[in-house]
């Protein structure tokens, strides 16, 4: 009987690993749609072995999304129809002759209205309020819900266990008992801690409660990386939030003994036909994650009264991977293109395609300024060297730079001189543009713009503004980092 020494099962085990390799290899080629993402996961594939392709099988493999969504996608065209038809219904005045902002910026509208990006219409008669931080929003949103008349609809990235989350649901019970319908979906990735108590409580009492994408092992690749970012309540289909602001304490900076710094985020509140726009989106997610048909009846979107107050039009648009294309990719990209004089930009993780390092640069290049504000403070290193290894050339051509200092900065916000204004939950990196579930309400007024300027203003006052000199004396680790992770980027 012939035995194998220990040196041959080492040689079997490199040819194993060796054609494991291989397949890899192939598969990432064959699967992966981006050329700078292929080249990511070859080099981290054949340089960390086994971690590499655990990595891979891990979070990487993805079957097309047209193959997983395809559905989805066709359903919505379906609801994108429906809310035309019903919008048609209620006359609403899409073109807003009189409105100086919205004549001045019709390219960008027509943009976002098109079939390719979704249809979103402009939703006119709107109040809109921006509510900076938990400490704004939670107190509003609580007396809004503890106001409602026949439904509430709540979609959320992160509902935390927390004090907050208990508070929220406490008033959703209560609403339950008093016959008005709740509707709630969660992500089951971020919103993990409240499978088996508070989403289970909201079915018991007599609502619904949907995971999105549930995780199950053998899909985990797939269900990982599609992941719904959203974070959308409507209230009778006239009042809608959303944001940057997840359910959790640590968003309330009246809680700063829970917290391990200043939290700064942005969110907003609609009331009128905007909150249209996000029962769209959430009709759409609902009924595919809960198999339903939720018809888009007139209680879904029920007819506003037009009011002095509301005059504010807004724009709502998803992106994700029932997207034929990255609707919220190309708002910011024209957004850049339509601005005059300035634009200023607020986002947490930066981390971006070609197209949008381009565009910033040559905005600069044209005479535009370009002011971005960006962590200082961070939630995750590896995304902090990541973002750093961009500055350099931004810096060069011109690029404002200030990183927020007071705490951590989570606001997804951009504002233009023409008074484009833009607050949602969308990240400037690949994974919200290629991966997840986004939206972003856009607004045209020039009071919101001054508005979001002076919050911006305010914002960079707690800020450090980098200069490129002292950039550039950087040591050689701090290079090397940015230089290493700046490969992995397309991954993160």
């Amino acid at each position: 009987m012939q035995i194998v020494t220990e040196s041959g099962w080492f040689v079997y085990l490199e040819v194993l690993y060796f054609l494991l390799t291989i397949f890899v290899a192939i598969r990432i080629v064959y699967d992966t749609d981006s050329i700078s993402k292929t080249l990511a996961y070859l080099l981290l594939v054949v340089f960390v072995p086994i971690l590499g392709v655990f990595f891979y099988f891990s979070f990487g493999i993805n079957y097309r999304k047209r193959k997983m969504y395809s559905k989805k996608l066709e359903n919505n065209d379906d609801y994108s129809d429906r809310l035309n038809k019903r919008l048609k219904e209620i006359r609403i005045d899409f073109k807003q002759k009189g409105n100086r902002i919205v004549q001045e910026n019709r390219s960008f509208i027509n943009l976002l209205s098109s079939s390719a990006m979704g249809e979103g219409p402009l939703l006119v008669d709107n109040q809109v309020d921006i509510l900076e931080n938990g400490e704004s929003f939670f107190p509003r949103l609580l007396e809004d819900l503890k106001n409602a008349k026949h439904h509430i609809h709540i979609e959320y990235y992160i509902y935390e266990d927390s004090e907050i989350g208990r508070e929220i649901e406490a008033v959703l019970l209560q609403k339950i008992a008093e016959g008005i319908e709740v509707r709630f979906i969660y992500d089951d990735y971020g919103s993990r801690s409240i499978r088996k108590n508070i989403a289970r409580n909201i079915c018991k009492h007599g609502g619904e409660a949907f995971a999105f994408n549930e995780i199950i092992w053998i899909a985990l690749a797939n269900r990982l990386n599609y992941r719904n970012h959203r974070k959308i309540v409507v209230i009778d289909g006239i009042i809608g939030y959303t944001g940057g602001i997840n359910i959790s304490d640590k968003y309330d900076n009246r809680k700063n003994d829970k917290n391990d710094y200043f939290w700064r985020d942005t969110h907003m509140r609609m009331e009128g036909t905007g909150a249209y726009g996000l029962q769209y989106i959430f009709l759409a997610d609902w009924n595919f994650c809960s198999k339903q048909s939720i018809s888009f009846s007139k209680d879904y979107f029920p007819k506003v009264a037009s009011n002095e107050e509301r005059k504010v039009p807004v724009q709502i648009i998803s992106s994700g991977p029932d997207s034929d294309v990255p609707s919220i990719l190309y708002s910011v990209l024209k957004a850049i293109q339509t601005a005059k004089e300035e634009i200023l930009i607020t986002t947490p993780y930066y981390i971006p395609d070609e197209s949008l390092q381009l565009a910033i640069k040559m905005a600069v290049l044209s005479g535009k300024k370009v002011k971005m504000l960006l962590p200082g403070i961070t939630d995750s290193m590896i995304v902090k060297w990541a973002s750093e290894s961009y500055f350099q050339e931004l810096l060069e051509s011109g690029v404002e730079i200030f990183l927020y200092k007071k705490g951590f900065i989570h606001a997804k916000t951009f504002v233009t001189d023409t008074g484009i204004c833009s607050i949602g939950t969308c990240n400037l990196d690949h994974r919200s543009f290629d991966l997840n579930f986004e939206v972003n309400a856009v607004v045209y007024d020039e009071v919101l713009a001054i508005q979001m300027r002076e919050m911006f203003v305010r914002d960079c006052q707690e800020a450090i503004p980098l200069d490129l000199k002292i950039w550039n004396k950087r040591s050689k680790w701090q290079r090397m980092k940015n230089s290493l992770v700046r490969l992995l980027a397309p991954l993160l």
